[in-house]
């Protein structure tokens, strides 16, 4: 007799799809733990670390953002490679009406957020008809133009920047409404990503012209995607102006572009969960390496060469399927 290895889903998670899960503790905490266990673990963390530490969990907390956002628009078929696009626009508009107009940062995130969503949605409206490799070069490409354009104008401080800028509170209130915002966002987006209009979405991005034969304007549906997208990465800039007190032009570095990018694929595409799960492995790793020197871009990129060949369809698959299943040998008849 042949045996093979074959998962199961186990009794658990089949009870507690029925509303049986209502009435047993057992099935209600089974639901609640990959839910409120991450979010009441990374409150004590950031509570009890260090300043530095606390201000690198904002920091990750903040790319955690830009990877969610890229996640979203792949989701409606869009794929970009210029989160620091979405991330510097918010960040300058933030920096503006601070610095020039003098408004506090509890008016400027807002506004900021809003106004660069609209802002970046405007600005990529004329490529929404691109698709895959020709839609990805243009993200990639604006911010490095903008950037351009600041130094040549010296527009908004040029080369030097804007600083001086109000600060947001003390480090606690920092790491508040930093994790207050990436727990929005990731639970907002998941839940809007399982309704029919995320399922429509979805649709865009598997069969755009199947969608387009029952008479929607895909582009529409596109450009709405874009701006929810473009304005989480805004106020995500907005937010890391204020917390630094500086803008200027490292805010359109390939960093902002390039880790989100990293973070989805040692994650998990496709749930928004997985890109969370993969910037706070690969930020908080980043800072580790930092006294390594030269050696540390070779050791980080092993390990996110190592992440990537060794579980190709990301960590946060990799931990859901050994929460919800189990193996076993099985025999297969010849």
């Amino acid at each position: 007799m042949a045996r093979r290895r074959e998962r199961v889903d186990r009794g658990i998670k089949v009870r507690s799809e029925d509303v049986y899960a209502l009435t047993s503790w057992r099935e209600m905490l089974y639901l609640a733990a990959p839910r409120v266990l991450p979010v009441v673990a990374l409150f004590v963390l950031g509570m009890t670390a260090s300043v530095y530490w606390e201000r690198v969990l904002v920091s990750t907390c903040m790319f955690a953002m830009l990877a969610i956002s890229w996640d979203v628009l792949n989701s409606a078929g869009m794929v970009s490679l210029g989160q620091a696009l979405f991330f510097g626009m918010g960040a300058y508009i933030a920096g503006t009406l601070n610095h020039y107009l003098g408004l506090g940062p509890w008016l400027t995130l807002p506004l900021a957020t809003l106004g660069g969503g609209l802002v970046c949605t405007l600005v990529l409206l004329p490529v929404l008809r691109l698709r895959g490799i020709y839609f990805a070069m243009v993200t990639l490409i604006l911010p490095l133009m903008i950037e351009r354009v600041i130094e040549a104008t010296k527009i908004f401080g040029g080369t030097e920047g804007l600083s001086g800028l109000t600060p947001l509170g003390s480090e606690h209130v920092q790491f508040l409404v930093a994790l207050v915002a990436v727990w929005v966002a990731l639970y907002g987006f998941r839940r809007m990503m399982g309704t029919d209009y995320g399922l429509l979405l979805k649709g865009i991005k598997d069969n755009d012209r199947a969608v387009m034969s029952a008479g929607i304007n895909i582009y529409w549906y596109k450009a709405q995607a874009l701006f929810l997208a473009s304005a989480v990465g805004a106020f995500a800039g907005a937010f890391m102006t204020h917390a630094y007190q500086f803008v200027g032009m490292p805010v359109f570095a390939l960093d902002y572009s390039i880790m989100p990018i990293a973070s989805v694929a040692v994650g998990g595409m496709g749930t928004l969960a997985g890109p969370m799960l993969g910037s706070f492995i690969l930020v908080p790793l980043s800072e580790l390496l930092r006294g390594l020197g030269g050696l540390r871009t070779v050791i980080y990129a092993v390990i996110l060469v190592a992440c990537t060949v060794g579980l190709p369809e990301g960590v946060f698959h990799y931990l859901a399927r050994k929460y919800t299943q189990f193996e076993r040998w099985a025999e297969v008849d010849k």
